[in-house]
Parts: structure tokens; C-alpha cells; sequence
């Protein structure tokens, strides 16, 4: 009986599992020599114990093949939307480059100047704050010699919002003609910035829902009426999956509030722009911006308006993943993060200032090259690395497009829940917004502190010799770009580092710990480096006087003038001289001596140190401690 030979798609499956199966024993091998274990005594499996999960909850494993193929998506521009909301993208410009302006009070006629040299340097779009020191009474003056055919416009008016937008559409109507016309598309789409909803979490002053919706049923096309700003909740800790929902659940309250005023489903639809937080977390972002199309298209679909269900989105560099402190490595970040948004699809990107979470009167840099470094980074981008020449180049990547399908499907369980909840308002209302950003918040706080999440200049690497920003900062949410419930990455050990500067000021030095290194150098350097780093995190210096004997600490302790030691080696160190070690830092007066590494490391014994300075502590509540004995503990003070 002659046999049926298998098909090609069972040959290559077949050969797909062995080749899985191969990586997966090679990987495991790995583990287990990293482990100095055998393969059989892993725990898991290599895909499991490399696998990771992100704050929403989603798994992410460390190898993505064919079997994870989803299907195809369409075309960018049509129905479902996920590869992007724009078929008419000019590649050569890719997305609009939008500035801010209007922070400050500099006047209007400097402003104009301002933004309209920017237009001549790249920027493509313009985002107006109105209350600094603008009006909308300074519109026409402002956005004189602007084609506003052409260049989108964005307000951020606050409760000025619906004056803002009379004048906006005012000065639309008087704008200078442009040279040559062109028709409207999705990168042109001007937004009158209105947000009540969203604002209704977040404390920003914005306008009153009602009116807001009369002025939105009669916008003119070209302009959207209503910005909803998931940037309300990122900055204030919501994960990416719930700031996908709730601005989804913000927006389907405003098309209900549309065509209960006599919009129809697709004009209300129309009137819908979305501000989406982008970070450092590039393949985050990138999925981020897909699954919000994904979902808003859904949403369309369900009105029975697929074809209006283009989400119009506006990426802002994350503030709360900016830092106080080194705030160069901002630079970094908010690259990383323009470029998530641009290659995630984003229609229009603003990358925030590299020092925009320090007060003003605060920063060292002028204004002018924190916008130029700013307005830059999006134009290397483009220009240079000619990101923006393909429309959603992470298009058919295994990992990325299950990366945004799962995204979409955990918004979407979000959204749902809050629809189950009486949609958005009622949400707000109860209260379960504000607890589900709050312990959002509270698993990313966690994480930061136990510094299993990296804050590159914060929590690792920081340096305790740059400028003092003085006390009483860390926390500020009085910023161009914050909201009250900003709450931004760094910002407890940057509060640990106020209370160092203020010690600083008061007394010409900063809390110290001293270091007590047992052994050659070879073997303790790696402690002492990470005993430093660490405490450096909450703006502790580290007394390193250098390989020390137990006749040698009395002299050591009295030079730190310090009452905290960290005694560093190796296990075996600790067993051979360690005890001696402790014995001469009690007689030296110190009241804690602490062990760097495990406590198992240490001997058995009577006498044990007072705790343990490790991977994987609460590193806040460490320092914390530290601090608070330091600088209310007098130097030398015995136990």
C-alpha cells in the first residue's frame, strides 16, 4: 500500500520543532553552566526561566518563530488599521516633528519668531500652551505666517480650552493662503486639545464636557475637537495595557456624549485625536501605538463605521520616565522612546526636553538647546536613519505583532471591565480608575526600588558629584508637562538625593558609609563597587580607604568619622577574617556593621553583622533607613 507523503507545511513544522528543540537544549545547557548545576536540575524549562513579564502582566518569551505568525493585518491607512492610520504619508517627511511652545511667559511676538524658525529647522507640527504666557487673544499673532492647511496645530489651553478654539477656527479662517495647495490628510488634522475626561483624573484644569461637545459637533473638517490624552495616566503609573484602556473607555464616553448631541457615528468618530505616552521601552511602544489602532478600529467596526476608525495619534516622550538627576541619559531615553512612537506608527511625535523634569529656575541649560537637542532627535531619525521612509517597518515581525495582539487583547479585557463598571464616568467616580493606576503604580514603584527596573544615573550609576539641585524637587509636579499626579520613575531615590544635598549645604559634606575591604583587591572589588553604586543611589558616599586587616579598622573607623561599615569579600574571606573584622569595628565604636552579599555567606557564629547588602533588597527602604541614621545618629556613637 503505496503511503500518502506529507505535505510541505507538516516537513516544515516538523523541522521547525527539531530546530526549536535544539535551541532549547543548547539554551538549557547554558543555564545550567551559568548555574553550575546539571540540565536536569533546572527548575523550568530555558523557555520558561528565560521568559519575562511586562508590567501588564504579559509574558514575554525569549524566542518568536513562524508558529507565532498572526495574521495579515491589511494595509496601512485601511481597515483594521494596525500598520497605521495614514495611506497618503509623505515617506519623505514620515512623521510631523511638533514642537511646544508657549511654556513661559515670553510674549507673543517672540514666540511667533520662535516657532516659525522652527518650522525653517524641521519641526512639522506646532503644540500651543495657552496660560503662561499666551492667550488665545494671541493666536493670530502667534501663528502669523503659519499654512495652517499644512502644518498641524494642537491646544493645550486648559480651562481657557473653549475660548482657545473659537480662536484657533478664527485664525484658520484669516491664515495666509499657501503657495501651493494640497488636500487634507491625517497628518494635517488640527486638534483644538479639548480633554475633559481625561483631565478629570489627572487635575489639569480643562474645559466643562457639555460645551465641549456643542462646539464639537460643528468643527469644520480638517479639525478634531476633543485630544484624549493617555498621558494623563502613564505619567501618574499606569501600565501600557491600562493606559490603552482607559483612553479608549474616554473616548467611547465622548462618541456616546457625540450622537446623543446628533453627530453621527462616523462624524463622531472624527472628531477623536489620542496622545499616547511613548518610552523607553522601544518594542513596548511600538506595540503600544498598534494595539490602540487595533482596538479604536474595533471600536469603528462595532459602530458600524469601519472605515472612520483611524485613531489620529500624537506620541509625548513619557516625563515620568525622565530624570532630575544626570539628566543627560534623558537624551538617551527620549530617543528610544521617538523612536518606538515613529516606527509604532505615530502621526505626529514630541520629544520633551531632555531637562524637562527639573524646574525651571533649576535647569542649567538654556531653553533654546534643550529645544534644538529635542526637535534633533526626531530629525536624526528621519533624516539620517530614514526611519520614517517605511510605513510600519515592525510590520510582520513575530514578536512584535504578538506583541501587539496580546497588548490589544489586555486592553481590551480593561476596557470591558470598565464598560461593565457604567463606562468611564462612573469608573472615575467610584474610584477604580484611580486604584487601578494606583496599584499600577505601586508594582513599578516596587520594582524600582528592589532595582530589578535599571534607572540609569538614579538607581545604577549614579554620580554624586554632580551639581546639587538643592532640597525639595524631586517631587515636583508644578512642570510645563506634569500633571498633580505625576509620578515619575526615579523620583524616591532623586528624594533620597534632595536629603543629601540638604546635608551638603548644612554641613560642606554628605552622610558617608565606610567601606571595610577584606583581601586583595581582586577579590573584593566587585562588592566595593556595588556597595558604592548603591549607596550613591540615595546620595551616600562610600569611604574606601582600601585592603584593610582587623589592626587596621580602628584607624579606618576613626578617619570616616562615620557610625555605618559595610564589611566586603568573598565567602571565603568572610570565613577566614571576618569574624576578627567585626570584632575590631564593634571595639572601634561603630553601631552597625553591615555584610556586602548574602547572609549565608557569613560564618556561623555568636557574633553576626546587622544585616546584609544584596541583590534584590528594597533599595529605598535600605537607603532610607541609612539616611535617616545617619543624619540623626552623631558620627562615632557606639551601639
Amino acid at each position: 500500500m503505496s503511503q500518502t507523503p506529507a505535505s510541505t507545511s507538516d516537513r516544515s513544522d516538523r523541522s521547525l520543532d527539531e530546530a526549536y528543540e535544539a535551541w532549547s537544549s543548547a539554551a538549557a545547557a547554558v543555564l545550567a553552566k551559568s548555574r553550575r548545576t546539571a540540565v536536569e536540575d533546572l527548575p523550568a524549562g530555558a523557555e520558561e526561566l528565560l521568559s519575562t513579564t511586562t508590567p501588564d502582566g504579559l509574558r514575554i518569551r525569549p524566542l518568536y518563530t513562524r508558529k507565532d505568525e498572526e495574521a495579515e493585518s491589511g494595509l496601512p491607512g485601511a481597515f483594521p488599521f494596525v500598520r497605521g492610520a495614514d495611506p497618503d504619508r509623505d515617506v519623505a517627511l514620515g512623521w510631523r516633528v511638533t514642537e511646544r511652545f508657549g511654556d513661559d511667559d515670553t510674549p507673543a511676538t517672540t514666540v511667533n519668531s520662535a516657532l516659525l524658525e522652527a518650522l525653517s529647522n524641521g519641526a512639522s507640527g506646532l503644540w500651543l500652551s495657552l496660560g503662561a504666557g499666551l492667550s488665545a487673544e494671541d493666536l493670530p499673532t502667534v501663528l502669523d505666517g503659519v499654512y495652517l492647511d499644512l502644518i498641524p496645530v494642537t491646544l493645550d489651553a486648559g480651562g481657557e480650552g473653549i475660548t482657545a478654539a473659537r480662536a484657533l477656527l478664527s485664525a484658520r479662517e484669516n491664515a495666509v493662503a499657501t503657495p501651493a495647495s494640497a488636500a487634507p490628510t491625517s497628518a494635517t488634522i488640527t486638534s483644538l486639545g479639548l480633554s475633559p475626561l481625561t483631565a478629570a483624573f489627572s487635575g489639569r484644569p480643562s474645559v466643562d464636557g457639555a460645551e465641549a461637545t456643542a462646539l464639537a459637533v460643528d468643527v469644520p473638517a480638517g479639525v478634531r475637537a476633543f485630544r484624549v490624552d493617555g498621558t494623563d495616566f502613564a505619567t501618574a503609573g499606569a501600565d501600557n495595557g491600562l493606559e490603552i484602556a482607559l483612553v479608549v473607555a474616554a473616548a467611547v464616553t465622548h462618541l456616546r456624549d457625540l450622537t446623543a448631541a446628533g453627530a453621527s457615528a462616523a462624524d463622531a468618530l472624527r472628531q477623536i485625536t489620542f496622545a499616547v505616552a511613548a518610552d523607553d521601552d522601544q518594542f513596548a511602544t511600538i506595540a503600544k501605538f498598534r494595539a490602540l489602532r487595533t482596538i479604536w478600529a474595533r471600536v469603528a467596526e462595532v459602530l458600524g463605521s469601519p472605515e472612520s476608525g483611524a485613531a489620529i495619534t500624537h506620541g509625548v516622550t513619557d516625563l515620568s520616565m525622565q530624570t532630575q538627576r544626570d539628566p543627560w541619559v534623558n537624551m538617551l531615553r527620549t530617543t528610544i522612546a521617538a523612536f518606538g512612537a515613529g516606527v509604532g506608527g505615530a502621526d505626529q511625535v514630541t520629544v520633551l526636553g531632555f531637562d524637562a523634569a527639573i524646574p525651571a529656575e533649576r535647569r542649567t541649560s538654556s531653553a533654546t538647546f534643550s529645544r534644538r537637542i529635542a526637535r534633533n532627535t526626531q530629525l536624526l531619525l528621519l533624516e539620517e536613519s530614514n526611519i520614517g521612509r517605511v510605513l510600519d517597518p515592525a510590520g510582520g515581525s513575530w514578536f512584535v505583532e504578538s506583541l501587539t495582539d496580546d497588548l490589544a487583547r489586555n486592553a481590551w479585557t480593561v476596557f470591558a471591565q470598565i464598560e461593565a463598571a457604567g463606562g468611564y464616568r462612573a469608573a472615575l467616580r467610584s474610584g477604580w480608575i484611580t486604584d487601578r493606576v494606583g496599584a499600577s503604580l505601586s508594582r513599578r514603584d516596587e520594582s524600582v526600588a528592589h532595582r530589578r527596573t535599571a534607572v540609569t544615573g538614579v538607581n545604577e550609576f549614579p554620580n554624586l558629584d554632580e551639581r546639587p539641585l538643592g532640597a525639595d524637587v524631586a517631587d515636583s509636579t508644578d512642570l510645563p508637562h506634569g500633571s498633580p499626579r505625576l509620578a515619575r520613575v526615579g523620583r524616591t531615590y532623586e528624594e533620597l538625593r534632595d536629603r543629601s544635598d540638604a546635608v551638603l549645604e548644612q554641613t560642606g559634606s554628605r552622610p558617608s558609609v565606610l567601606m571595610l575591604p577584606l583581601g586583595p583587591v581582586a577579590e573584593h572589588n566587585g562588592r566595593t563597587t556595588f556597595i558604592a553604586n548603591l549607596l550613591a543611589a540615595g546620595g551616600i558616599a562610600a569611604v574606601n580607604p582600601g585592603p584593610l586587616a582587623a589592626d587596621d579598622i580602628a584607624a579606618a573607623v576613626a578617619d570616616a568619622g562615620t557610625p555605618i561599615a559595610v564589611v566586603c569579600g568573598t565567602k571565603q574571606r568572610y570565613a577566614d577574617d571576618g569574624g576578627a573584622a567585626l570584632a575590631a569595628a564593634r571595639a572601634a565604636g561603630l553601631s552597625t556593621v553591615l555584610l556586602a552579599g548574602p547572609d549565608k555567606e557569613w560564618p556561623d557564629g555568636d557574633d553576626r553583622p546587622d544585616g546584609s547588602l544584596r541583590v534584590g533588597i528594597d533599595a529605598v527602604a535600605t537607603l532610607t533607613g541609612l539616611l535617616d541614621q545617619l543624619t540623626h545618629e552623631p558620627a562615632g556613637a557606639t551601639s
